[in-house]
């Protein structure tokens, strides 16, 4: 029987706490594999989903949100911003790119986009399929949202109110796939893109030649007013009379008088939504020069009504944030394997008093004192190495079920893909087994037989 053998033999015999240190072991191991692979794919998703982008305008608010929001689509925007001042804004010389986005709707979690086509050269990203967006209602969609809804080129959907897959359904605006992007590693893959219009379009804003047209129309109306009003001679008589009240049909043909105020706020309500503009979320600024840095932020946050922040600065507090988090669960896991350790010694020091005997018997029997060392020190490693490699398997079911719950615009953990450092980790619960058993195994070295026989 060679050294494995006995070693299975051994572990088998003292089942229950064998499997109380695997499992000690794997948790440690687990949380340790989480850890690492959610920190660095969350890592590579900052640089990726931010790079060229030095500046982010928005409306005032929190700049974390602002950022999370516009350019990791984990949150809500912190409101909108006038088009005309984003459209000033880029024409400053020392901005290279300055790209509007607009959000409101979602399908199925995957938001909605609005933008314009130097928003692909923004990010680098290439048409994989089809053609990009060349009217309204027109979308281009992310590798994963193709991958994960089953969309082709010339599929349509509809999308949801806001930015809930439970929102409103809007029924009567259907976008049609007009093209597919190559998978970019970013958050990107998980967006559905389009101009500006169709997401004003399917809010019913006015914009554009609307907009224009609507004027005309206000402009139409109001000489019309005029002409009646002295073509009748009673000017004063109707001003008047609109000051005093106004009248409105009921249901069955009976006029209800309004008050004044009611009228006025009307009057101020339609007057706001028909002069306030064309409106985008946000602005994603790309630098001409690194002297931009010190003058553009400054410029937007005190001679603007809107906020600039930063990319790097507020990645790199988030980061910081969720990085003391991090830090304590990997201080929880080290301190579990460690824990995991302790069970192996405490394992096989009991485990050698109740074979002291068979061990004196192996030596009468040839077996050299090295190889009874080698015996407890093995079973210590296949003990450690076990639960580290259960543990790799939980680590990654983890992973697979966190990114199952998560939404799906901000699915971006591989699950399944083999991190460098999970080697580390499997070393790592090695040299635990290792120096757990190595007292034990010192012991076993030490075995007399005269004295263990003669006290049987």
């Amino acid at each position: 029987m060679n050294t494995l053998q006995l070693v299975w033999k051994n572990i088998t015999q003292q089942l229950g706490s064998t499997l109380l240190s695997i499992l000690l072991t794997a948790f440690g191991v687990a949380i340790l594999c989480v850890i690492y692979i959610t920190g660095d794919a969350f890592e590579k998703q900052l640089t990726n989903n931010s790079k060229n982008i030095d500046l982010v305008v928005g409306a005032k608010g929190s700049p974390l949100q602002l950022i999370l929001s516009s350019l990791y689509h984990v949150d809500n925007p912190t409101g909108n911003i006038a088009l005309d001042e984003a459209r000033k804004l880029g024409s400053n010389p020392f901005i290279e790119f300055a790209v509007p986005i607009s959000l409101g709707d979602n399908f199925k979690g995957h938001r909605l986009i609005g933008t314009e086509p130097s928003y692909l050269d923004l990010y680098e990203l290439k048409v994989g399929e089809g053609k990009v967006w060349s009217k309204a209602f027109e979308a281009l969609i992310g590798s994963d949202v193709a991958s994960k809804r089953g969309l082709r080129i010339g599929d349509t959907f509809n999308t949801a109110h806001g930015l809930s897959a439970d929102g409103h359904v809007h029924d009567e605006h259907p976008f049609h796939v007009v093209g597919i992007l190559e998978k970019s590693n970013s958050v990107v893959d998980n967006l559905i893109l389009c101009n500006l219009e169709s997401v004003w379009d399917v809010h019913g804003i006015a914009h554009g030649e609307e907009s224009h047209d609507h004027d005309k129309q206000d402009h139409a109306h109001e000489h019309d007013r005029h002409a009646h009003q002295d073509h009748e001679g009673t000017v004063e008589a109707q001003d008047h009379d609109d000051e005093s009240h106004s009248h409105v049909h009921g249901g069955d043909g009976e006029i209800v008088a309004e008050k004044p105020s009611d009228v006025f706020i009307k009057s101020i309500g339609e007057d706001m939504l028909n002069h306030r503009g064309e409106e985008v979320t946000a602005l994603l600024v790309k630098y001409a020069s690194p002297a931009a840095m010190g003058i553009i932020p400054r410029l937007v946050n005190q001679s603007t009504d809107m906020q600039a922040a930063s990319p790097a600065i507020e990645s790199t507090r988030l980061f910081s944030l969720l990085g003391v988090g991090l830090d304590s669960l990997a201080i929880l896991a080290y301190v579990i394997m460690v824990i995991a350790g302790l069970s192996v010694f405490i394992s096989l020091y009991n485990a050698l008093k109740e074979r002291k005997y068979d061990l004196a018997v192996m030596r009468s029997m040839g077996a050299s004192q090295t190889k009874l060392f080698g015996l407890v020190l093995v079973e210590g490693l296949v003990i450690t190495c076990i639960g580290g490699l259960v543990g790799l398997l939980f680590g990654h079911f983890s992973l697979y079920l966190i990114n199952q719950q998560a939404s799906e615009s901000a699915g971006f953990i591989e699950a399944f893909r083999v991190n460098s450092k999970e080697l580390f980790l499997i070393l790592a619960a090695c040299i635990i087994g290792f120096l757990a058993a190595l007292i034990p195994a010192v012991r076993a070295y030490n075995t007399s037989i005269s004295t263990i026989l003669s006290d049987k």
